[in-house]
């Protein structure tokens, strides 16, 4: 058996981002840029109002000034004279400011008239004035290769005046459950069968980390039947399967792979739960063989899957977060694997605290899906008491 980090660092040596495309702006939420974004005009283009009030010269702003009002400069529509002595244009929030005026008094601090602005406070020099690139000028680089695109880095993307940005493709995965008793989630399971809970959870899972599902139709346990579906998932950049790659008689994943001219990297990890995973390439596509357990098949997810998919969208190769946690119950000693237990998260004024589930077992989905955490155990770890600290894994989806 070889250690998680082992494993995820031999994972990670044969990924290559995908190649890069075209999308617009609105689509391009959780992609990966697969080219900087440079500014394409400056922003403020001229210096602009911070505030509504009056544009004016600082020198004649002084309190109980009597300013005439010479014109209006709404935000998108400048004022085309100049501010003389003795006068001021209204002015509103964003609008530039005009040729003459350097400071803005704010309109709660004037009196208007008569076409007449009578200053209440005098305002500073440059003051409520945002200078024209005080955000970014024409040629900075907003945005870096590589970097995930959310809903700020989108705003950012279309303040530089980008509508179409250029990001790594989706890597396409497909989803491939073995095991005679699994069927259809929906349909009428069998006598000794289970609904397939892994390919819909897996599926959702790529989704959510930046992947492209295909999900294949399960096969039985049967070498041929898992060599055929294999076969049909060429073309995909990433195979994961569900099952079968443990060491009993029916576990035939391994055979069907080899059909197809599978190499083995590894497998068996000292880990828990998901010992059983393997991992190696059909030609050209990686493929990650995951237990059947729908909990073993998950938090492996979490430790391989998701940092794979993060590395094939173009992003760095890096294991998933860990953070600081105090812990909630007491634990016995831990053996030669790395445990990763699920717990519940409550939060105190000292921060985080990890309670594990009562029951740790791998095919208990239920309290999975009651769990916002993995506590990760190292091996060997010795017996801990309530608020001693351990390390932790979130689990926001």
């Amino acid at each position: 058996m070889i250690s998680v980090e082992d494993a995820r660092s031999r994972i990670f040596a044969g990924l290559r981002p995908m190649g890069d495309e075209i999308v617009a702006l609105a689509d391009g939420l959780g992609r990966v840029l697969a080219a900087p974004v440079v500014a394409r005009l400056t922003q403020p283009p001229a210096d602009v109002s911070a505030m509504d009030g009056y544009a004016l010269r600082a020198a004649d702003g002084v309190g109980g000034a009597r300013l005439k009002l010479i014109g209006e400069a709404p935000a998108g529509r400048p004022f085309a004279g100049r501010v003389g002595p003795g006068e001021a244009v209204r002015i509103f929030t964003g609008s530039f400011v005009p040729e003459g005026a350097d400071t803005i008094l704010i309109q709660e601090n004037a009196d208007a008239a008569d076409g007449f602005v009578t200053v209440r406070e005098s305002p500073g020099q440059g003051q409520h004035i945002r200078r024209a690139g005080m955000d970014f000028a024409a040629g900075d680089v907003l945005l870096p290769a590589g970097r995930r695109l959310g809903a700020r880095e989108i705003g950012l993307a279309a303040a530089g005046n980008h509508g179409w940005l250029r990001v790594h493709r989706r890597p396409r995965v497909a989803v491939l459950a073995t095991g005679d008793e699994i069927a259809l989630p929906g349909e009428d399971i069998r006598h000794g069968g289970i609904a397939n809970a892994n390919t819909p959870m897996l599926a959702a899972f790529i989704a959510a980390h930046g992947g492209e599902p295909v999900m294949l139709p399960p096969v039985p346990d049967d070498g041929a039947a898992i060599a055929s579906a294999v076969d049909a998932a060429r073309g995909a950049d990433m195979l994961v399967t569900t099952g079968g790659a443990s060491v009993g008689a029916h576990d035939l994943v391994l055979e069907g792979l080899s059909t197809e001219g599978f190499m083995l990297d590894f497998w068996k990890i000292a880990m828990r739960p998901g010992k059983p995973l393997l991992f190696g390439r059909v030609e050209a596509m990686p493929v990650l063989g995951l237990p059947g357990n729908p909990v073993s098949a998950f938090v492996c997810a979490v430790l391989f899957l998701g940092p794979a998919l993060r590395v094939l969208a173009g992003g760095e190769a890096a294991a998933p977060q860990l953070e600081p946690a105090r812990l909630g119950a007491a634990l016995k000693p831990n053996d030669l694997r790395e445990d990763y237990l699920r717990a519940r998260l409550e939060r105190d004024e000292a921060g985080w605290v990890a309670v594990p589930l009562p029951v740790q077992d791998s095919s208990m989905l239920r309290a999975l899906a009651q769990a916002q955490a993995l506590i990760r155990r190292p091996p060997y770890q010795e017996a801990l008491a309530p608020g001693e600290m351990v390390e932790i894994i979130r689990l926001d989806d």
